[in-house]
């Protein structure tokens, strides 16, 4: 099937990202012959015109920042249709082209068994410093700085991504938030924003104090649900960083002390004096790294960039890079895949996948399997294209109820995921969930509960508590714990759960009904008892 092309020009090739509003997808323009990232609108996103001018309201503020803010660390903007013609139409009049970054997700360095090199979470938020520098100049105020909108690409700059919900500092800029709910990520949300306070540039510098408190420690600040981390940030002390880690230095906790204040007016006075407080804790130029300052195995060193200013792009070796599910190489490219090859998988995904409309479930996976072997032989049993093959595989092996055959297939991609993109990157936490999924099924519900809730602990290193992800995590674990008549564990597992439904669903949303019923069991079976 040829690629989706917006106007004309650009190619969707593959979708890498996605929010509340819209898809990321690698992209091709078609004109200028090189990778671009092209933002588009979700197609179950417009359920409305007021959120039809909603969307457009936040694809121009985000290309327009964006655009303002002139700064290595923040990614190009291309081009960019902001005025669609048709408000119904939003899909193919409304997108945003930008640089395509060839990187890591900042939150794929964040391993508490294996916490950063001092010097790599210095050189982060060093460089993190400097954007937000040049942004609040503009004046703007990012609002959601996290790990997961910060890449750190292959020559180790570190990009600060998604000014979607950015404010410029004006009274006269319409607050794009539904009402009553703050905007950011709970975890790296300031006490100001949790509050629905004034925002600040102290209000960043408070998330980058939060970024940085976990690259050291491994862990999140706060943890909880959406509402008791919320509840953290306005009222609990953090815990001091030298207590969770001895080697880090008395200058840097004191920093990070000092950008966790709760009132911003006692923070930093700006971005220029935390980059002056990081800068003796940058390694020198011309200094190589020392054993000690070794981070992740293949990860883009964020020292680098220190190290060897202006340097030129290092030569190609045998070593590369593994990539996260964002990662494009603009020079070296995928792997080439022969013609006639491409043109079998081809031709398998479409057999299969009409054999599946007919719900022949056997024989759709069957027909997969047949050119999973060639294809490994070629391309290696972990290409990105044998691993796309087994996954579709092992998905409709799934929907047939063949839940003992697709388990061993899930683990197994996981594993190979974890490998390759990273042990908690999207691809692999979505097999280790269908893997759970499994086990549940099969009744294997001790195991399957352990998994669910070791992913959900990855997800709230990401992303909010009220993701979407963490949202389906958290229902799984609760109708678990009840289905095991576990009725307090369930309660505790799907009361918080229901309030963070209500405001991010809606009281009426069916889902959210779902849960307040099984809330009601719950009690009822309590009073019973």
């Amino acid at each position: 099937m040829p690629p989706r092309v917006i106007s004309d020009r650009y190619e969707l090739i593959e979708q890498f990202g996605h929010g509340g509003m819209g898809n990321v997808w690698r992209g091709f323009d078609r004109v200028l012959d090189r990778p671009v990232a092209v933002k588009v609108v979700r197609d179950d996103a417009i359920t409305s015109v007021e959120a039809a001018e909603e969307f457009a309201k936040r694809f121009r503020r985000e290309a327009r920042i964006t655009a303002r803010i002139q700064h290595a660390g923040v990614p190009q903007v291309f081009d960019a249709v902001l005025d669609p013609d048709d408000p119904d139409d939003l899909y193919e009049q409304l997108y945003l082209v930008m640089e395509l970054i060839d990187g890591i997700p900042l939150g794929a360095y964040i391993r508490p068994e294996h916490p950063l090199p001092v010097s790599w979470a210095v050189a982060v938020a060093a460089q993190v410093s400097t954007v937000l520098s040049h942004a609040h100049d503009v004046p703007v105020v990012h609002r959601d700085l996290k790990p997961g909108n910060i890449l750190v690409a292959r020559d180790g700059t570190v990009k600060v991504l998604d000014f979607g919900i950015a404010s410029v500092l004006r009274t006269d800029v319409t607050k794009l938030t539904a009402t009553g709910r703050p905007i950011g990520t709970s975890i790296y949300m300031s006490p100001e924003q949790v509050q629905g306070g004034r925002i600040t540039p102290q209000s960043d510098l408070y998330s980058l104090g939060c970024v940085l408190h976990e690259l050291l420690s491994g862990r999140p600040l706060f943890t909880g649900s959406d509402f008791q981390v919320m509840r953290q940030q306005v009222e609990a002390a953090p815990t001091p960083l030298r207590q969770l880690r001895a080697d880090v230095p008395v200058e840097i906790e004191d920093l990070v002390r000092h950008l966790l204040l709760k009132s911003p007016d006692r923070r930093p006075a700006d971005s220029q004096t935390v980059y002056e407080r990081l800068l003796p804790f940058l390694p020198p130029a011309g200094q190589p790294p020392a054993p000690s300052e070794t981070g992740p195995v293949g990860a883009p060193d964020p020292t680098g960039v220190f190290r060897h200013p202006f340097a030129p792009r290092p030569r190609r070796t045998a070593s590369v890079i593994t990539p996260t599910p964002t990662v494009v190489d603009a020079n070296q490219g995928p792997v080439v895949v022969p013609e006639q090859l491409r043109d079998e998988i081809k031709d398998a995904f479409a057999h299969s996948n009409a054999l599946l409309e007919e719900e022949r479930f056997a024989q759709a996976a069957e027909v997969l399997g047949e050119v999973i072997g060639p294809a490994a032989q070629a391309l290696g049993a972990e290409s990105s294209d044998v691993l796309e093959l087994r996954r579709q595989r092992a998905a409709i092996r799934f929907l047939g109820g063949d839940y003992r055959q697709a388990l061993p297939e899930f683990d197994a991609l996981a594993d190979a995921y974890a490998r390759t993109v990273g042990v908690t990157s999207e691809d692999a936490r979505v097999c280790r969930t269908q893997a759970a999924h499994c086990r549940a099924e099969l009744g294997q519900v001790t195991v399957a509960l352990q998994q669910f809730q070791t992913i959900l602990g990855q997800v709230r290193a990401i992303e909010s508590d009220a993701s979407d992800e963490a949202i389906d995590l958290r229902r799984s674990i609760g109708f678990l714990l009840l289905a095991e008549s576990r009725l307090s564990e369930a309660r505790s597992m799907l009361e918080p759960l229901h309030t963070d439904m209500c405001v991010v669903y809606g009281p009426d949303d069916d889902e959210t009904r779902e849960i307040a019923e099984a809330l009601a069991r719950i009690d009822y079976g309590l009073s019973e008892g």
